[in-house]
This record gives C-alpha cells, sequence and structure tokens, in this order.
C-alpha cells in the first residue's frame, strides 16, 4: 500500500472481506431468529469542533457519540494549540424496497453530538489557531465498502436540515451535498475563512459578517455569534496531513503553504495553510483531496524543499486521522466484539 492512501486493488481485496464478513455475521443472527440491518453499505463522518481545551464540553460531546451502539465510535483528534477537535465516527445506512437510503444512527448521532457541543461551547469566547466558523465546523460524510456517493450525500443533506431547523444556525452544503457540487474551499473563501481577525495569527470570537454572502441552504440568513455556521457536505476520501516547521514566523508558513497548494501553483489536488501552532512552532496543515495521485511523501518532500530555501528546518508530517482501510478494519472489529 502507498503511504497516504490505497491502492486501487489492495482497496478492493478489503470490500470484499468486508462483504464476506457480514455475510457470514447476517447468516448467523439469522439462525438466531434475529435479522441485523446489512452493514455493507456504510458512511464515514468527520465531525469538526472549534473546541480543544475544554474537557467538560469535550467530554459531553463524546458521550453524546458514544449514545447509540449502532454508531461505531473510531477516534478523536485533540489539537490544543488549534482549540480544535475532530471526530470519526461510522455507521451503516438502511435502504427501502427500492434501494432508496432511508435511515441511518448516524443521523441521530450527528445530531446529539451538535446538540452537546451548542450546549457547552460559546463561539464569542473561543480563541484557536485554526480558522473555523462555528462552533460545528464542519461535517463531512465519506462513503465507505459499498456504500455510494448518493447515499453520503443524503446522509449529508438530512443532517443538514436537522441541525439547521433544530438549533436555528444557518448551515451550507457542499460538494456532493450541494445541488451544485460546489466547494468547501469557495465557500469558506466567501465566508472570510481564511483571513485571521485577532493578533494577525488567529482567530477569536465570531469571524464570519452576519450578513452572509448568499442564503444558506439550511436555517436561518442569521448568524448567531455564539453559534456561527455550519459546512456540512459529502466527498470522496481525503487525507488531512500536517507538516511542522521550526520556526516562529508565520508569514514563512503561509509562503511555504502556497507554493504547496494547487491554488499557488504546487502540487495538485493539494490545499495547504500556513498556520501558528502553539508558542514556539508553526506547521503546513494540508488537505490532500486525492491521495492516489498526490500522496503525504510528495507533500513532505515539497515541504522540505521549500523549508530549505528559507533557512528552516522540517518535522516529520503526520495525519490527524486513520487512514480509510484503518477505519474499515477497526469498524469490523468493533462490530464483530459486538456479536460475540
Amino acid at each position: 500500500m502507498a503511504k497516504g492512501g490505497m491502492d486501487y486493488f489492495s482497496c478492493r481485496e478489503l470490500i470484499k472481506s468486508i462483504v464476506s464478513f457480514f455475510s457470514r455475521l447476517i447468516k448467523s443472527q439469522n439462525n438466531k431468529n434475529k435479522t441485523i440491518p446489512n452493514q455493507s453499505h456504510l458512511v464515514c463522518c468527520k465531525l469538526f469542533i472549534s473546541e480543544g481545551h475544554n474537557r467538560e464540553a469535550l467530554d459531553a460531546i463524546e458521550q453524546a457519540a458514544r449514545l447509540d451502539p449502532e454508531t461505531a465510535f473510531i477516534n478523536k483528534f485533540e489539537d490544543e494549540a488549534y482549540n480544535r477537535t475532530r471526530y470519526t465516527l461510522v455507521s451503516y445506512v438502511v435502504h427501502d424496497s427500492t434501494g432508496t437510503p432511508i435511515y441511518s444512527p448516524l443521523k441521530q448521532t450527528v445530531v446529539a453530538m451538535v446538540e452537546a457541543a451548542y450546549g457547552a461551547i460559546n463561539l464569542e469566547l473561543h480563541t484557536g489557531g485554526h480558522p473555523r466558523l462555528g462552533v460545528i465546523d464542519d461535517i463531512l460524510f465519506h462513503p465507505l465498502a459499498l456504500a455510494s456517493m448518493d447515499e453520503a450525500a443524503w446522509l449529508a443533506k438530512a443532517v443538514a436540515a436537522n441541525i439547521g431547523s433544530t438549533f436555528q444556525v444557518p448551515v451550507y452544503l457542499y460538494a456532493a451535498a450541494h445541488p451544485t457540487g460546489k466547494a468547501l474551499e469557495t465557500f469558506r473563501r466567501e465566508l472570510g475563512y481564511y483571513t485571521p481577525n485577532f493578533m494577525d495569527k488567529q482567530w477569536a470570537g465570531l469571524a464570519v459578517s452576519k450578513i452572509l454572502p448568499e442564503m444558506p441552504n439550511d436555517g436561518p440568513a442569521q448568524v448567531s455569534p455564539a453559534r456561527g455556521v455550519v459546512m456540512v457536505g459529502a466527498r470522496p476520501w481525503i487525507g488531512l496531513y500536517n507538516v511542522p516547521l521550526m520556526s516562529k514566523d508565520v508569514s514563512i508558513a503561509r509562503r511555504i503553504a502556497r507554493k504547496v497548494s494547487a491554488r499557488g501553483g504546487g502540487l495538485p489536488t493539494v490545499q495547504a495553510l500556513g498556520l501558528f501552532h502553539g508558542e514556539d512552532s508553526t506547521e503546513v496543515a494540508c488537505m490532500l483531496l486525492d491521495t492516489k495521485q498526490v500522496g503525504a511523501d510528495k507533500v513532505q518532500d515539497r515541504v522540505e524543499m521549500l523549508a530549505a530555501q528559507e533557512g528552516l528546518d522540517v518535522g516529520k508530517g503526520y495525519f490527524t486521522d486513520l487512514s480509510e482501510e484503518m477505519i474499515l478494519e477497526k469498524y469490523m472489529n468493533l462490530i464483530s466484539a459486538k456479536a460475540n
């Protein structure tokens, strides 16, 4: 397997093993006069919360994530320097007799986590080194195993509608969940996501204008300073890879990031930000939109080359989440343990 992603054949073999595993599991359960859903149609959710310090708030969110046994809590990544946390969850999709998706435990789980976050976090009091648009900054759905992008998009739209109506926050759909496929990056630029509003290197309080440039897909057009805006999308797998720079100068990190990203003429399918990370370092935070085309090795090499031109040392980069393959394997292990 190439670093940073799965090749076609390893992915195909893993899917075969998943289908075989759940076929045996279903047969075993049916022999006990029980039935379970077809769990070869899986969706992964990555939920990004603007909080990485408040233990009570994070515990409440995680407790909500673990309430439904049909949703697998895969892992989380807490970044105290950014004051940001990402949760990774997986569950199945249920279809009606026509093959239309009608239910997933992920919907209720994600909405419960959102409710817990809004009850414990006030964006007006939040300061962090990573850009964000709201308490719930981003909710991203990926299809796994035999699931389709349509299933991930259906779930994204269902969650967005529930969040908008229940919590009265503006919700923007993006990528496969948006009617025209509008990219997350485009929305973020329009909303001022990339511009620090505190000491030129951090974000504090509500950083988005209260007057939105376009109507949200769900929820009101008015922005609550305490909650902000939510982005909800569905798209193919992405890799989140960060490379530390041994420098306090965030302007250099931004310069390197521009030259790494496709937008700045760098690596195709790569988006990069130069960010202040803690008191004595910066990093180039990268989103790898197609790890098969450009993986972590190429990103690491490019950052090292550009940093050398600036006279800087570079740390070893790291992924902030498990790979698609590892997430599938962990899900299978969790479901197998429950079945026994």
